[in-house]
């Protein structure tokens, strides 16, 4: 058993490493190439080729046998390239938001069912909520999910839900679409305990040039200290500015500005 799970884990560390030789390369590459470079022999590197293609990392042109990017390697790239540019980017206006309003400022991403902290301004505060970043909570239970899945198409909840099938968690599709229609117009989620006992969390998207989401902006603060005037005059006015001022570095333009 021992040996088979270091087989399996070789196995894995060879394929990646081939896709990275693939990714990385200005030119296809053929199969022989590819095998001298990583070390193995021709037929264990058409096997993992194999089944990097048929995954989609990468792709082969049959005729000139040769190993390019496929499109869900793209799309991987893509998200890598995301993930890092909304951590430069976003760095500034948390920081300038944390001091606005002295509270915790997060920046969240949507991977898969759940939404991922990635990074934090934190507050000065004594009391202050856990902090969160690394951690991950599903999607349906917090302002940052919410306000992600908001801008998805309409028909997108149920197409995911569906394909999750036993594992897809308990939601009121009906009730969590509407509640997903008032957010959209708002351009604002809040939630009250999801992240935990007395937290709010108040969530804004941030958008790329063709207006798809690419994260959310999120305050998280305990409960007693955004209530009222505060949150609806000083705090969600802010957010939603800051939001649009981060989105337009990534080319987005709302409509009427």
């Amino acid at each position: 058993m021992k040996e088979s799970r270091n087989g399996s884990l070789l196995s894995i560390d060879k394929a990646l490493g081939l896709f990275e030789l693939i990714a990385i390369s200005e030119e296809p590459q053929t199969s022989a190439s590819l095998a001298r470079q990583i070390g193995l022999s021709p037929a264990k590197t058409m096997g993992l080729l194999n089944l990097l293609t048929e995954k989609g990392f990468v792709e082969q042109n049959k005729s000139l046998g040769q190993y390019m990017i496929g499109v869900h390697g793209i799309r991987l790239s893509q998200s890598i390239v995301n993930n890092l540019s909304i951590l430069k980017y976003a760095k500034p206006v948390m920081q300038s938001l944390e001091k606005e309003h002295d509270e915790a400022i997060y920046v969240a991403i949507l991977k898969e069912t759940d939404v991922v902290f990635l990074d934090m301004v934190d507050t000065e505060q004594s009391i202050r909520a856990t902090p969160l970043i690394g951690q991950s909570f599903p999607f349906f239970t917090n302002a940052a999910g919410k306000v992600i899945m908001a801008f998805e198409p309409r028909d997108y909840l149920q197409r995911y839900l569906a394909r999750l099938g036993r594992k897809r968690p308990e939601v009121n599709v009906e009730h969590f679409q509407n509640e997903l229609l008032s957010i959209r117009n708002k351009g604002v989620a809040v939630d009250i305990g999801g992240l935990g006992e007395n937290v709010t969390s108040v969530a804004v998207a941030v958008k790329d040039y063709a207006g798809k989401v690419v994260g959310a902006l999120t305050l998280i603060a305990p409960s007693f200290r955004v209530l009222g005037e505060r949150l609806e005059k000083e705090i969600i006015p802010s957010m939603i500015e800051n939001a649009q001022m981060l989105s337009s570095q990534y080319g987005y333009a709302a409509i009427g500005v």
